[in-house]
C-alpha cells in the first residue's frame, strides 16, 4: 500500500491525532526513569504499549534518542520496528536537509528500502532549496514512504525566513507548499509529500492544491487548542494531523493512562470538528 493509503486507513481507524514521543530529560525524571539508555528504553517500551494500534501516527523526536549516542539510536531503531504492522504509522521527526551526496546519505539512512532508521515518514528541511530534497523524495517514492516538508513552523523565529517573499511576491513558506503540491499533482488517493504548518498562529497559506497531508504541531502545551486547529485548517483537502506530545505524555508513565489521554484528546478534536460543520 502507498503511504497515502496507509495513512488514510490509520486515520479512519483511530482519528487524526499524532502523538509525539519526546523523551526529554524532564519527562524521563517525571516518569521516575534514569536519563540514560536504560531509562530511554523503558520510556520507549511504555509508549509502544500505550499507542501501538491505538492512535493513527506517532512521531518520535530523533534528537532525544541521539543525545544518548549509539545506544539511544538503537532504542529508536527498536521502537520504529515495534510499531511496524501495528496499524499505527511512525513519523520520524529528524528534519534532515542537505545537498548532493550528503542528502543521498540521509536518504539511505531513513528512506530507502531497508533503511536502518526507516519509518513510515520523515520530516525534511527544505531551506537549502526544495530541489535539494530530490534524493529523499525519490527514495521515499521507491520505498512507499512519506515525507513532511517544513513550511510554516510554530516557533516565532521561523517567520523571519518563512514569511519572507520571493521575487514574484510569494512567501517562502507558500513556495514550499506549492513545490510539494507540484510533486503530488495527479497522485491518488493523494501524494506522499506533506507539509509541516504550525497550529499556534494563523498561517496565511493556501493549502487547497497540496493534495497531501498536513502535520500541525503545537496542540496542547504549545498553546493551540482543538478549536484553533479546526478553524485554521478548515477546507484543507488532505488529512490534517494535529500533534500533541507533552499534553499526552504528562499522563504517563502508566500505559493505560497514556492511551486514555490520547483517546480523550482525539475525542475532543472529533467533537470540535463535528461542531464546526
Amino acid at each position: 500500500m502507498s503511504f497515502a493509503a496507509r495513512l488514510d486507513g490509520a486515520v479512519a481507524a483511530h482519528g487524526p491525532l499524532c502523538v509525539g514521543i519526546d523523551p526529554h530529560p524532564a519527562l524521563l525524571a517525571a516518569w521516575d526513569l534514569t536519563d540514560d539508555a536504560d531509562g530511554l528504553a523503558a520510556f520507549a517500551d511504555r509508549c509502544h504499549a500505550a499507542f501501538a494500534g491505538a492512535v493513527s501516527v506517532v512521531k518520535p523526536q530523533a534528537a532525544f534518542f541521539e543525545r544518548h549516542g549509539s545506544a539511544g539510536v538503537a532504542v529508536l531503531e527498536r521502537l520504529l520496528a515495534g510499531f511496524a504492522g501495528s496499524g499505527t504509522l511512525t513519523l520520524l521527526d529528524a528534519k534532515r536537509g542537505d545537498i548532493g551526496s550528503t542528502m543521498d546519505g540521509y536518504a539511505d539512512a531513513y528512506l530507502r528500502v531497508g533503511a536502518p532508521l526507516g519509518a513510515d515518514a520523515l520530516t525534511l528541511s527544505p531551506y537549502l532549496g526544495f530541489g535539494s530534497l530530490e534524493p529523499a523524495l525519490t527514495a521515499a517514492d521507491e520505498a512507499g514512504r512519506g515525507v513532511f516538508v517544513l513550511a510554516r513552523t510554530s516557533n516565532p523565529d521561523g517567520a523571519a525566513v518563512q514569511c519572507a517573499t520571493t521575487a514574484d511576491g510569494v512567501s517562502v513558506a507558500q513556495r514550499m507548499v506549492d513545490d510539494a503540491a507540484a510533486r503530488n499533482a495527479g497522485a491518488r488517493p493523494r501524494g506522499a509529500v506533506g507539509v509541516v504548518v504550525g497550529g499556534t498562529h494563523e498561517h496565511g497559506l493556501d493549502l487547497t492544491a497540496l493534495n497531501g497531508p498536513v502535520l500541525v504541531p503545537g496542540l496542547g502545551a504549545q498553546g493551540a487548542s482543538p478549536a484553533d486547529v479546526v478553524s485554521r485548517f478548515a477546507g484543507t483537502a488532505g488529512p490534517v494531523l494535529p500533534v500533541s506530545a507533552r499534553g499526552v505524555l504528562q499522563a504517563g508513565p502508566d500505559a493505560v493512562a497514556l492511551r486514555d489521554a490520547a483517546h480523550l484528546l482525539g475525542e475532543e478534536l472529533a467533537s470540535t470538528a463535528a461542531g464546526s460543520h
